[in-house]
């Protein structure tokens, strides 16, 4: 079954998928749950818990809120491991804000006036 019609996949997450090489339940079960999780986060996309959850419930053949509390947990477990093993983002942060500061020299001071003419 391609991935655009497995339960509590949506458009979105379908194409996650896609883009990831995963395009059927059996490229899924596979690779597993997790597995396939890390491949959407390590591609760059921000997945939530939520998709987790749906991707193990569509392999279930159930609702993603019908998976039982001790094996979401389980697999956030598993999730948090393989995240901690992720390398630092390689991209450095956006610099921060830009400050202008104006130092007063000699011909900086007669501007204001000049302007000042300029608007009577």
């Amino acid at each position: 079954m391609s991935v655009q019609k497995m339960r509590n996949i949506g458009p979105k997450s379908a194409a996650w998928l896609r883009q990831v090489g995963l395009h059927t339940a059996e490229d899924i079960a596979e690779v597993g749950t997790v597995e396939a999780f890390m491949r959407i986060k390590r591609a760059g996309f921000k997945p939530t818990l939520n998709l987790l959850y749906s991707l193990e419930g569509a392999l279930l053949g159930c609702h993603w809120q019908e998976v039982p509390e001790s094996r979401r947990e389980q697999l956030v477990a598993e999730a948090e491991a393989a995240i901690a093993q992720l390398p630092p983002p390689r991209h450095k942060p956006a610099a921060g804000p830009v400050t202008t500061t104006m130092h007063e020299d000699e011909g900086a001071s007669d501007l204001p006036s000049d302007l000042d003419r300029l608007f009577d």
